[in-house]
């Protein structure tokens, strides 16, 4: 038998009524949007209601986003050790979702977790001002090209890799000009491109003033060893140890997330399934584009939990 991974999507995956089945049949589900609302009730005291409710325009903002993600993806975890799920070997999470598996790592308190994903989306999206910044998925060729393309777009401005998806898949960021040379660069490469809709150029060098700022506010919040290792987007490697998650989660702001060399991390380390916890399945299809060795599974409906409890 080999090694289990709970992994946990960010920013992206949201949609509005995520996680309410959870909400309505598990108390536990429940508890969690009541300990975020209780978190929030200064600064959005309306959380709850955008998630379940929407509209979409207001859960697509950044600052609802980041929380809201949070929220939806360990109510569904925490449905899922209800329902009797196995504890996992390793936890990871794709930028925000980081933050949920360090939640359940039990590296951070729920109360906590919420108010630093809220801080964390309010200082990112006051780094850049609207309209400077883009992100765009580059599709259909390797990491190594994608960077060579950013290297040669730099003279426009910045640009970056900022998610090394899966070897197929690579996000950029950085100032709309040079992003979108770039992209015009790996087009002519026989890429395909797609520009992301998202209002905040994250995980590259535009994010050094958010990460200084949210610096602060981590080392203000309660971080403790975890039970269970956390495989850090930043280094793509384990950690157990505070001071080295704290870290991470600040340089993990303004660096690429290593997302398919985590996953590869994993396999080395004996995972062979691994299951996604929260909304859409994003990850899954990436973790299918990196290795095909492993069992893949999301559980983001009541109804998904009997199905791949039964299989694991």
């Amino acid at each position: 038998m080999g090694k289990l991974a709970y992994i946990f999507p960010g920013q992206g995956s949201q949609y509005v009524g995520m996680a309410y089945d959870f909400y309505r049949e598990f108390s536990e589900s429940a508890d969690v949007f009541h300990t975020a609302e209780q978190a929030l009730r200064m600064s959005l005291p309306d959380i709850v209601d955008v998630v379940l409710k929407g509209p979409e325009e207001k859960l697509s903002q950044t600052i609802y986003t980041q929380p809201g993600i949070l929220i939806t993806s360990y109510a569904v975890y925490r449905a899922m050790k209800s329902a009797g799920f196995p504890d996992p070997d390793y936890v990871a999470g794709h930028s925000l979702g980081e933050y949920t598996a360090l939640l359940v790592a039990g590296g951070v308190e729920l109360f906590e977790a919420v108010r630093l994903t809220y801080l964390r989306a309010k200082y990112m999206q006051e780094a850049v001002p609207e309209g400077k910044g883009l992100m765009a998925a580059v599709l259909n060729i390797p990491p190594e090209e994608v960077e060579r393309i950013c290297e040669l777009a730099r003279e426009f401005g910045v640009v970056e890799p900022a998610n090394y998806n899966s070897p197929k898949q690579t996000v950029i960021s950085g100032e709309k000009v040079a992003v979108e040379k770039a992209s015009k660069m790996a087009k002519e490469k026989g890429a395909r491109v797609i520009p992301l809709k998202v209002s905040v150029p994250s995980h590259c060098s535009l994010m050094r003033d958010a990460a200084d700022a949210f610096k602060l506010k981590l080392s203000q919040t309660p971080i403790r060893n975890t039970s269970i290792p956390i495989v850090q987007n930043y280094t793509a490697e384990e950690h157990t140890k505070a001071h080295e998650i704290r870290e991470n989660l600040y340089k993990q702001i303004f660096s690429p997330v290593r997302w398919f060399q985590s996953v590869l991390y994993m396999v080395e380390k004996g995972v062979d399934t691994f299951v996604e916890v929260g909304p859409k399945n994003v990850l899954s299809k990436l973790v299918q584009q990196t290795s095909q060795k492993v069992r893949v599974f999301n559980v983001e409906k009541v109804e998904d939990l009997e199905k791949v409890l039964k299989a694991l």
